[in-house]
């Protein structure tokens, strides 16, 4: 398997240089590609405050993008995504949300807005 860096993602979703943009597909083609969360959140940030695109945009994009792609934690991966579109929170408070509701671990945190969320 071979691990993507956030830079190979980023240059595939947004195709803004051919040749790193075909060196990704053929990678993607092979079938031999993983990311971690740590580069979807990375990707996030780099797709919502340098591109400016919307957390719904980001979230459909990159959701698409983890169909074509191995990954662990999918489910949390999506339900992050998911959660992010809908809510005014930071993509990792979504991460440890649905690590919560995905896999029940309990979340200590003093973010407000996170809070609210783990008590609906």
């Amino acid at each position: 398997m071979v691990m993507f860096d956030t830079n190979m993602v980023l240059r595939y979703m947004l195709n803004d240089n051919e040749k790193m943009a075909e060196r990704a597909e053929e990678y993607i083609l092979a079938g031999n590609v993983w990311v971690t969360i740590e580069v979807v959140a990375e990707v996030v940030y780099v797709l919502n405050g340098f591109y400016e695109l919307e957390r719904s945009k980001v979230a459909n994009t990159v959701k698409e993008f983890l169909e074509l792609i191995e990954c662990k934690k999918k489910e949390i991966l999506e339900l992050a995504l998911d959660t992010y579109a809908s809510n005014n929170l930071d993509f990792i408070d979504c991460v440890l949300y649905a690590y919560n509701k995905v896999e029940g671990y309990e979340i200590a945190t003093f973010d407000k807005k996170l809070l609210r969320l783990l008590e609906a």
